[in-house]
C-alpha cells in the first residue's frame, strides 16, 4: 500500500498539528525503510511518529530494531534534541518536508512517498547530508554533497484546482478515468468511485463526455478531496488481494471491508503489520533456505524409498518366476521358454565383458547361467533382501532429516517471534515529570528541569497543596497534591526526594534540608525591578524545614492499572508500592551505565514485565549524576499483582 497525495495532505496537517513544541528525544531505526522518532515535550504525553518509505503517521506501537539502518547514526547525531520546526507538503505531490530546528541549527528530513520510497536529511540549503539510496535518472541526481531536486511537477495541483483545469478532457483521446487518474495524481480506487458515482462509463473517451458530464466529475473530485484533507472520515481497512486503508468508504469497493476510529489508527495498524511481517521474513531469512533445503532432501529420500521398495520388489517377482519355470519342467535359464518366462517379468539374460548378468528393469545382477534355477532363485531372493536392508538404512537417514527439520521449524518460529512489538502505553499526566506515592497513597509530582519546574508550580499547583524545595541552589520544586492534613511521614519523604534530586545527588553533599510552604506562599512573577529565572519563583513567609540526613532512593516497577510502570523516589514508599526495587546512592556508575545494570538486574527477577520497558525509561528517571546500586530485591506489591505468565 502507498499512499496518495491527497491522504499525504490530510497526514501532514493532523500530524503537524499535534507535534508543536516537541522536540527529538530518540531516534530508532526499525529496518531500512523504516525510523521511529520518539517525540517529547515538557507538558504533554510523549509521541511516536513513525517516517517510513511507505509513509508517515504517529503511531501507537513500539517496534525492536530488525536489521541496520543506515541513517540512524547520522541522524541521531545531528537530529537529537531539535524542535519540529514545521511539517509540509510539497504541492500535491507524495514528498514531505520536515524541519527540525535548534542550538542555531537547521535540519530538513524529506520523505518521499512514491515507487521504491528515500528518506533523505538535507542541511537548511537542501543539501544532501545523507540518504537512504543515491539516485540517477533523467531529470534528476540525489547523491550526498548534491543540491535536493524534486522530481518534475506531474499535473495540477489538485488541492487548487477548478473546473477549467479539466478543460484538456474535452479534446482528449484518452479513456476519462485515465486523463483524470494521470492528470489530477489520484490512485485508480478514487477514479473509479468518482465515475460510479457520477455514473459514467470510466472508459469513456474524453472527448465524448458531455459538459455537464465535466461538471458532475469535478464536483464529485473536488467532494472527495475536500472531505480526505479536512478530516471528513468514515475510514476503513479493505482486505482482498491485498490490504488496504482508506480515509474513506469509496463506491465500488469489493472485498472484507472493517471500520477503524481513524485514518490514522489504520495506518498504524496496516504500515506496522508491512512492518512486522517483512522484519520477520528479514529474521528467518537464513532458517528458511535452509528449511527449504531440508524438506527437498527429505522428497528425494521418500523418492529413493519407494524406487528400493520397487526394485525389491520386481527383483522377488522374478526369483518367485524361476520356480514357475521348475514347475513347468524348464531345468535352464537359458531354455528359450525360461526367456519368455523373464520377458513377462520385465527381466533378461545379459552378457558384459563375458559376464553373465540378469537385468531386471535396471537392475544388473550377476549369476551363473549353468547353475540350476533354484541356485539362481536364490542369488536373486538374497540382492531383493539387500535391496530391502537399504530400504532401512535410507528410512533412518530420512528420520534424521525430519528431526532436523522440525528442529529447524521451530527455531524459525523462535526468530520470526523475536520480532517484539509493543503497546505504547497512554502515560498519566503526572508521569511527564518526577513522581511518585508516598508511603501514605499520596500523589507527590516533582521538575525534572527548568521547563517542567515551571510547568509543575504554574499549571499543578493548588490551594490543599503544599510545596517543597531544597535548601541548596539547583533544586527541584516538588508538590504533594491534597495535602492539607498530610502525615508526617509523606513529609518527610517528599523533603527527601526534593534533596536527593537537587545538586546534593550529583556532587555528595550530605545534611542538606529542604522546606515547603503553602501554595499561597509562592509568587510566580518576580518583585518589582528583579529578574527572575525560568523555573524559578519567589517564596514569601515562614519556612518550614526537614533536614534530610541522607542520599538514598529507590527505582522500582510499579502496577499500574493493566501495566507496569518505572518511577523514582525515597525507598520505604518505592518499596511498598513496587514488584522489584533497586537502592541506589551518589557516585559510581554514569546515568546511562547504572540504568542499564539496574535493567539487567530488573530483568532476572521479572524478565517480561522488564523488556517493555525500555532502557531510555530507567535513564530517565534516575537522578541527574553518578549512582550505585547498593540493594536488588522484591518489592511489596509483587503478591496478587502478577499471574504465572508474568512472573518469573
Amino acid at each position: 500500500m502507498t499512499l496518495a497525495g491527497i491522504e499525504l495532505r490530510y497526514l501532514v496537517e493532523q500530524i503537524s498539528e499535534q507535534v508543536q513544541g516537541y522536540y527529538i528525544s530518540n531516534i530508532y531505526g526499525i529496518t531500512k525503510e523504516s525510523i521511529l522518532f520518539k517525540l517529547h515535550h515538557t507538558e504533554k504525553s510523549d509521541l511516536f511518529m513513525m517516517i517510513s518509505t511507505y509513509g508517515v503517521w504517529l503511531t501507537s506501537v513500539k517496534i525492536d530494531q530488525m536489521e541496520p539502518n543506515r541513517l540512524l547514526k547520522r541522524l541521531r547525531s545531528d537530529l537529537l534534541r531539535l524542535k519540529i520546526k514545521k511539517i509540509e507538503q510539497i504541492g500535491a505531490e507524495r514528498i514531505a518536508y520536515f524541519t527540525f530546528e535548534g542550538f542555531g541549527k537547521e535540519f530538513v528530513l524529506v520523505g518521499e512517498f512514491f515507487g521504491e520510497g528515500n528518506i533523505l536529511l538535507c542541511n537548511q540549503d537542501m543539501k544532501i547530508l545523507a540518504l537512504k539510496h543515491s539516485i540517477e535518472v533523467r531529470h534528476r541526481k540525489l547523491s550526498v554533497g548534491l543540491q535536493y531536486v524534486a522530481p518534475p511537477d506531474n499535473g495540477i495541483n489538485i488541492f487548487n484546482m477548478t473546473e477549467s483545469d479539466l478543460d484538456d478532457l474535452k479534446t482528449t483521446e484518452l479513456g476519462s478515468a485515465k486523463w483524470i487518474g494521470r492528470t489530477l495524481g489520484l490512485p485508480k480506487k478514487y477514479v473509479e468511485s468518482i465515475f460510479k458515482k457520477a455514473e459514467i462509463d470510466p472508459k469513456k473517451v474524453g472527448n465524448l463526455l458531455t459538459s455537464k458530464e465535466i461538471t458532475e466529475v469535478f464536483a464529485i473530485a473536488k467532494k472527495i478531496v475536500s472531505d480526505v484533507i479536512t478530516g471528513n472520515h468514515d475510514a476503513i481497512i479493505i482486505r482482498n488481494e491485498k490490504t488496504e486503508v482508506l480515509p474513506l468508504n469509496l463506491s465500488g469497493l469489493e472485498g472484507e471491508i472493517k471500520n477503524v476510529n481513524s485514518f490514522m489508527e489504520g495506518l498504524d495498524r496496516i504500515f506496522t503489520e508491512n512492518i512486522v511481517e517483512k522484519g520477520k521474513s528479514i529474521q528467518s531469512s537464513g532458517s528458511d533456505k535452509k528449511i527449504k533445503e531440508l524438506e527437498t532432501q527429505i522428497s528425494e529420500q521418500q523418492k529413493a524409498i519407494e524406487l528400493v521398495k520397487e526394485r525389491s520388489k520386481n527383483i522377488t517377482n522374478v526369483a518367485n518366476s524361476l520356480f514357475e519355470m521348475i514347475s513347468k519342467g524348464i531345468v535352464s535359464i537359458n531354455d528359450f521358454s525360461a526367456q519368455n518366462i523373464l520377458a513377462n517379468n520385465n527381466a533378461k539374460l545379459i552378457t558384459e565383458k563375458g559376464i553373465s548378468l540378469i537385468l531386471i528393469q535396471n537392475e544388473k545382477i550377476k549369476i551363473k547361467t549353468e547353475a540350476p534355477l533354484q541356485s539362481i532363485a536364490s542369488v536373486l531372493f538374497n540382492e531383493a533382501k539387500k535391496q530391502s536392508g537399504a530400504i532401512s538404512s535410507i528410512q533412518e537417514i530420512k528420520e534424521k532429516t525430519e528431526k532436523k527439520l522440525e528442529k529447524l521449524k521451530n527455531k524459525n518460529q523462535s526468530e520470526r517471534d523475536l520480532v517484539l512489538v509493543s503497546e505504547i502505553r497512554k502515560k498519566s499526566w503526572y508521569e511527564r515529570y518526577r513522581w511518585f506515592f508516598t508511603s501514605d497513597g499520596l500523589l507527590t509530582i516533582g521538575g525534572r528541569d527548568a521547563a517542567s519546574n515551571s510547568a509543575v508550580v504554574r499549571k499543578h499547583l493548588e490551594k490543599n497543596d503544599k510545596i517543597f524545595h531544597g535548601d541548596i541552589f539547583g533544586s527541584p520544586f516538588f508538590i504533594l497534591k491534597d495535602a492539607q492534613n498530610a502525615p508526617d511521614i509523606s513529609m518527610n519523604e517528599i523533603a527527601h526526594a526534593t534533596v536527593c534530586f537537587s545538586r546534593a545527588w550529583r556532587e555528595g553533599i550530605y545534611g542538606v534540608s529542604a522546606f515547603w510552604v503553602h501554595p499561597d506562599q509562592v509568587k510566580k512573577s518576580a518583585p518589582s525591578g528583579e529578574f527572575l529565572p525560568k523555573g524559578s519563583f519567589t517564596i514569601e513567609g515562614q519556612r518550614n524545614f526537614i533536614k534530610s540526613e541522607t542520599l538514598r532512593l529507590a527505582v522500582g516497577i510499579i502496577p499500574q492499572e493493566d501495566s507496569f510502570v518505572l518511577t523514582c523516589g525515597p525507598p520505604e514508599p518505592i518499596k511498598k508500592n513496587s514488584i522489584c526495587y533497586a537502592i541506589i546512592e551518589p557516585q559510581g556508575l554514569e546515568m546511562v551505565d547504572a540504568a542499564k545494570k539496574i535493567r539487567i538486574e530488573f530483568t532476572k527477577i521479572f524478565d517480561k514485565i522488564t523488556k517493555q520497558i525500555s532502557i531510555d525509561e530507567f535513564v530517565r528517571v534516575l537522578p541527574a549524576g553518578k549512582s550505585q546500586i547498593k540493594e536488588v530485591g522484591l518489592g511489596d506489591a509483587q503478591q496478587g499483582n502478577l499471574t504465572d505468565s508474568e512472573s518469573d
